[in-house]
């Protein structure tokens, strides 16, 4: 299996990887799609960072759907443990083998039983036909004592259990490492990764993606949308709406009813603002003359 997948990533091409993107309704600009590839081909792990709502979880799921294998997700937080991480023992378990009889000694309750692996050490052992695709979101979040855990684990794609021995991966998993930039990263964990950084996208690119994902939304409300949504992210808005609201709103749109004329009002707006706004004073920000500007983005991205 191992030359098999060696091969399939060393002949991958862009047109390929582009074809894989499209299919998954994933829009791409050639930076990204080279960028992708040469982390496939060289083996190395993908750091793409950016706004919250840019697209960057999403570009591992879209991964792990276009080759057809497991997305094992490590969601990070701030007192990230290695437990948590990598391994733990199920000690309840252990405790009632101990207690019930079941068990021999200390020795006997280590075993692979009462082993509860957690997604580092998931996409390590994976064993379906292609590598899993490991994501690790939002590292940032986390602190520098797992930061430096995560470099020992991804140098040799190994991990020891001092109970069971050294856990290897057969095939290094393809990782996908996403920050928002809330904090500074290591230049270590820089240099071991490729770098992608995901800008917000552009109005052309927004509808785009928003006609690809929600293919039902009348053409003139996609294009009101993107004009609203960009409008908005020059506002000095606490959480800015990303394209994760962007289409969320579109298939609260879609949902509502058809388009009228013109194809968004200020009632739309302000019915469904809960769809692109999350922070209380955000949608306060929603005074009549922003609702204005925002009608007129609507109106001149479709005119």
């Amino acid at each position: 299996m191992t030359d098999d997948i060696h091969d399939e990533f060393e002949t991958l091409t862009s047109e390929r990887l582009q074809s894989i993107f499209d299919a998954t309704d994933y829009v791409a600009e050639d930076e990204l799609t080279t960028t992708v590839l040469l982390a496939l081909k060289l083996g190395r792990p993908l750091l793409v960072e950016g706004e919250p709502g840019a697209g960057k979880t999403e570009l591992a799921k879209v991964l792990a759907e276009g080759f057809d294998t497991d997305l094992v997700r490590l969601q990070c937080y701030e007192g990230l443990a290695a437990e948590s991480a990598l391994y733990e023992w199920n000690y309840a378990k252990q405790l009632l083998a101990m207690q019930s009889g079941q068990s021999d000694g200390e020795a006997s309750v280590f075993t692979e039983e009462y082993l509860l692996e957690r997604p580092l050490l998931r996409a390590l052992r994976h064993d379906g036909a292609r590598p899993p695709v490991l994501l690790i979101d939002e590292i940032d979040r986390a602190d520098e004592e797992f930061e430096a855990l995560l470099l020992e684990v991804l140098s040799d794609f190994q991990v020891s259990i001092p109970e069971l021995g050294t856990v290897t991966a057969d095939v290094a998993p393809i990782v996908v490492i996403t920050s928002n930039r809330t904090r500074g990263l290591s230049d270590a964990l820089k240099r071991r990764c490729l770098y992608l950084h995901v800008e917000p996208p552009s109005f052309e690119k927004e509808r785009a993606i928003v006609r690809r994902k929600v293919p039902e939304l009348d053409a003139a409300v996609a294009a009101a949308v993107c004009g609203v949504t960009g409008r908005l992210r020059e506002e000095p808005l606490l959480k800015p709406p990303g394209v994760a609201e962007t289409l969320d709103w579109a298939r609260a749109l879609s949902a509502l009813g058809d388009a009228g004329d013109p194809p968004l009002t200020e009632s739309d707006i302000r019915r469904t603002v809960g769809c692109l706004l999350k922070e209380a004073e955000d949608v306060e920000r929603l005074d009549d003359e922003t609702v204005s500007a925002l009608l007129t983005a609507a109106n001149d991205s479709t005119a």
